[in-house]
C-alpha cells in the first residue's frame, strides 16, 4: 500500500536530475529513476507519471538508443556490396542486408542502386545491436519499405510516444485533419506525404506536440489547433503556407 507522505512529487510534475521523488520504501521506480537509502531520485530531465505504488519518468530530452524490433526511419549512405548502409540518426549507423532487404531474387553482381540509391529514406525495423554497437535491419514486414516523396522531419525521440499518442490516437488525428499520410520512427525521424499545404499544417502540428508533450489536454489542445489550421486554410487559399503561420494559427484558435 503506498503512503502519499513519502512521494515528494505529484503525477506530471516536470523533475530534472537527482530531484528527490519520493522518501521511503512503498514506491517501485521505472526506468530514469533510482534508489539510495530507500529514496528515489530522478536520472534525467522529464515527466512524472504516478501509477498506484510505480512511479515513472517520461524523458523530455536524450538522443536515441536503438533497440530490437524498434520501427526507424533510415536514410541510405552507402551501397555496399551485400547490402546498404543507413544513418539511423544515433551515433552508430546500421546495415541492411540484401537478405532482409526484399523478397525479391537480387543475383550475384546486381547494380543494388536499382532498389535503394544514396539518399533514399526507408522505413525498417531493427533485428539486431550487439555489444560493439553492430545495427542490422529488416525491410520484410508489414509497412516497411522505401519512402517516396513527401518531406522527412526530425523531432526529439523522447517526444515520439506523444506524436504518436496512445493506440496511435495523436497520427489518426492529424491524418484526419491533414489527409496526409504520415510514418513516425523511433529513431525521431517523421516522413509526411501529402498535399504540400496540408504537408506545412501536419509539420506546424508535429511542432506543436513536440513542445507542448508534458502538458495537460494536448488532445484537446491538437484538435483545436487543427480547426483553426483549417479554418486559416479555407479563409487565406491564395497567401502561400509556410511553417510560420503556425503562429497565426495559434491566434485563431483563442477566437
Amino acid at each position: 500500500m503506498t503512503n502519499e507522505n513519502e512521494l515528494k512529487v505529484k503525477d506530471r510534475d516536470i523533475v530534472v536530475p537527482g530531484e528527490l521523488l519520493s522518501d521511503g520504501t512503498s514506491y517501485i521506480p521505472s526506468k530514469g529513476i533510482y534508489k539510495k537509502d530507500n529514496k528515489l531520485y530522478a536520472e534525467r530531465l522529464g515527466l512524472i507519471k504516478v501509477e498506484k505504488n510505480l512511479i515513472k519518468l517520461v524523458p523530455l530530452t536524450g538522443r536515441y538508443f536503438p533497440k530490437e524490433n524498434d520501427k526507424i526511419i533510415g536514410k541510405v549512405i552507402d551501397v555496399l556490396i551485400s547490402g546498404w548502409r543507413l544513418d539511423i540518426n544515433t551515433a552508430y549507423s546500421a546495415v541492411l542486408p540484401l537478405k532482409d532487404a526484399t523478397s525479391e531474387f537480387i543475383a550475384r553482381g546486381a547494380d543494388l542502386t536499382k532498389y535503394f540509391n544514396l539518399n533514399d529514406y526507408v522505413i525498417a525495423k531493427i533485428t539486431k545491436v550487439t555489444s560493439q554497437n553492430l545495427i542490422d535491419l529488416s525491410m520484410r514486414g508489414p509497412g516497411l519499405r522505401k519512402l517516396r516523396g513527401g518531406r522527412i522531419i526530425q523531432v526529439k525521440p523522447a517526444k515520439v510516444p506523444r506524436i504518436i499518442g496512445k493506440d496511435a490516437s495523436m497520427i489518426k488525428l492529424i491524418k484526419d485533419s491533414t489527409g496526409c499520410d504520415l510514418q513516425v520512427g523511433q529513431n525521431g525521424l517523421v516522413w509526411i506525404n501529402g498535399e504540400p499545404e496540408q504537408e506545412v499544417i501536419a509539420v506546424n502540428t508535429i511542432r506543436k506536440i513536440e513542445k507542448e508533450a508534458h502538458t495537460d489536454g494536448l488532445t484537446e489542445s491538437i484538435e483545436a489547433f487543427l480547426k483553426g489550421a483549417k479554418k486559416w486554410n479555407e479563409q487565406n487559399t491564395k497567401k502561400e503556407l509556410t511553417e510560420e503561420t503556425g503562429k497565426i494559427w495559434d491566434r485563431w484558435v483563442q477566437k
